[in-house]
């Protein structure tokens, strides 16, 4: 089997899967990513197949591993990256369906928005060079599904090449770039049925929110793919992922961007 047929059967194996809600087992070792590289021709795949769907099309990235906690949490040394949705982006304060879920959870973070195209030039992207780019900051909920039988023995090229747990998000309302100081020092809280259950600052990803987007800008250049005038980004969890169920409330603060807030329904 030829490259190009591996990863369009894997594409085809983790769709099926996502959209009948069904568990992700490990991929058999005939399609499964063989590198990084693999498993990002294989999400870019997917995420041609969802175009159509109830999941929609992709309408920005969002960004795993940036911090400790979550490099700790999920056993990833390094970054990752994965589609944000147009048909899984909810209204805050709306009640969530735990059947629509295997197993829903949540994550705190820092979200941008582009107003101008990230195009390479041929020299790195830095922090620096990525902030004119940026037109806002948001609070974001990121919502995250655990789909698979067992995503601790799932290994790192099939979960990304699935976007790695992404089902979608909550953003809060925008705040011009121009109006934060200093993104690193945001502090962002995650409060679950009334209590604290995390916190973190913009200093966690990456030492600076816009050092995790200068990371996504240059892996997608290695793929020939650009961000876009008006795309949004995740830039990672401030907050170790919270699994919820039916009847939980659930809000994420970050100071200085505002508060987001979601139930879960039976």
């Amino acid at each position: 089997m030829n490259v190009a047929d591996r990863i369009g059967r894997a594409a085809s194996v983790i769709v099926e899967a996502r959209l009948k809600r069904e568990r992700l087992a490990v991929l058999p070792a005939a399609i499964r990513p063989r590198d990084l590289g693999e498993s990002y021709r294989t999400q870019a795949a997917v995420h041609e197949r969802l175009a159509g769907t109830r999941i929609g099309s992709r309408i920005g990235y969002k960004i795993g591993c940036t911090t400790k906690v979550m490099q700790d949490y999920l056993g990833l040394a390094h970054p990752c990256h994965a589609g944000l949705f147009a048909g899984v982006i909810h209204r805050n304060g709306e009640a969530l369906k735990a059947n629509d879920f295997c197993r829903v959870g949540i994550e705190c973070e820092i979200a941008v928005r582009l107003r101008a195209d990230l195009r390479p030039t041929g020299a790195p992207f830095t922090r620096e060079t990525v902030a004119p780019s940026v037109d806002a900051y948001m609070t974001a909920i990121e919502i995250v599904d655990d789909r698979y039988v067992d995503w601790r023995k799932t290994d790192a090229a099939t979960l990304i090449a699935d976007d790695y747990f992404a089902a979608g998000g909550m953003l809060g309302p925008p705040v011009a770039a121009s109006e934060i100081v200093d993104a690193a020092l945001l502090v962002g809280e995650t409060v679950i049925n009334g209590k604290e259950v995390g916190r973190g600052r913009g200093s966690d990803v990456m030492g600076h929110p816009l050092n995790a987007l200068a990371w996504l800008g240059n892996s997608l250049a290695e793929a020939g793919v650009y961000l876009k005038a008006g795309e949004i980004v995740l830039t990672g969890s401030l907050v170790e992922t919270k699994w919820l169920a039916a009847g939980d409330e659930a809000s994420v603060t970050v100071e200085g961007l505002g508060t987001v807030t979601l139930s879960i329904a039976s």
